[in-house]
């Protein structure tokens, strides 16, 4: 499904003040997600550290009194995460801070974007059940 902007529909959305008192509200609602979609415990954990990684990175950017937006896409053996703000020049994280060397490595996929007043940061993880064992690394 669409949206009516042409954007693919998300399949949850979760909106919630645009404040770090409310992570733990992100996190369990990431992990409750995956573990629907049949996620590995430590696949969980990945995404529970993603999630609070990304949040790390749009909160600051956040206008005063403003949401955050939370849109997940669910797929078999894989969830979509898009979290964005409204800000007011919104700037894309440095890909060489901590926090985004941490996204990067815990997810399959992970960007950034940004339009004259949002930020958004999108994660998408595969579950290791649904990738088959000889593509995974060894360990």
């Amino acid at each position: 499904m669409t949206s009516t902007d042409g954007r693919p529909r998300a399949d949850v959305e979760l909106r919630l003040p645009a404040d770090g008192a409310y992570a733990s509200l992100l996190r369990t609602t990431t992990a409750g997600l995956a573990a629907r979609l049949d996620f590995t415990i430590d696949d969980i954990e990945d995404l529970r550290i993603a999630a609070s990684e990304a949040g790390a990175l749009v909160l600051p950017e956040a206008e005063a009194g403003t949401d955050l937006l939370c849109e997940y896409f669910l797929q078999p053996g894989r969830l979509t995460l898009r979290l964005s703000v409204r800000a007011a020049s919104p700037g894309v994280p440095d890909r060489d801070s901590f926090g985004w060397q941490v996204l990067s490595t815990l997810a399959t996929a992970a960007t950034a974007e940004t339009t004259a007043d949002r930020l958004t940061v999108s994660v998408t993880m595969e579950s290791a059940l649904a990738t088959p064992r000889d593509a995974r690394a060894p360990g």
